[in-house]
């Protein structure tokens, strides 16, 4: 059996490769918006941005940036081999930013009130990896 074989037959898990410079400049303190603008391809720049606005009360804004590390992370997803659906594990690290962008899209279009996007968004969180739904929305 080849590694990373889905037992049940479904798609392969997906991980994203990881961009160490990105990585380190947020890991360090590097404001997001700086770290954003270095390296626009980072979705957890983005993910960063996102919940300093949804936590600053800045739904508008937490939407916009979450919706932009959302498609980063789709167009990196795609280029791993991802065919719309399957598994991006939490435990593999620079999936993060993808998941974390996805979970505050959600928390965002909850906020401004676009309720059929937050539920799909709650639903993709859930249907791509169990463990950062459970960790995310508790």
């Amino acid at each position: 059996m080849e590694p990373n074989q889905n037992l049940l037959g479904g798609p392969p898990p997906t991980e994203l490769p990881d961009q160490p410079e990105a990585r380190e400049a947020l890991a360090s303190g590097t404001d997001p918006a700086e770290v954003a603008a270095r390296f626009p391809a980072y979705p957890a720049a983005w993910a960063a941005l996102a919940e300093r606005a949804y936590e600053g009360g800045e739904d508008v804004a937490a939407y916009a940036y979450a919706r932009t590390g959302y498609h980063r992370g789709l167009d990196q997803l795609r280029r791993s081999g991802w065919k719309g659906h399957g598994p991006v594990p939490w435990e593999h690290e620079p999936n993060r930013g993808f998941l974390l962008s996805l979970y505050y899209l959600g928390k965002a279009a909850e906020a401004i009130e676009e309720t059929e996007e937050a539920e799909r968004c709650a639903a993709f969180l859930r249907d791509s990896s169990e463990t950062a739904a459970k960790a995310l929305q508790g």
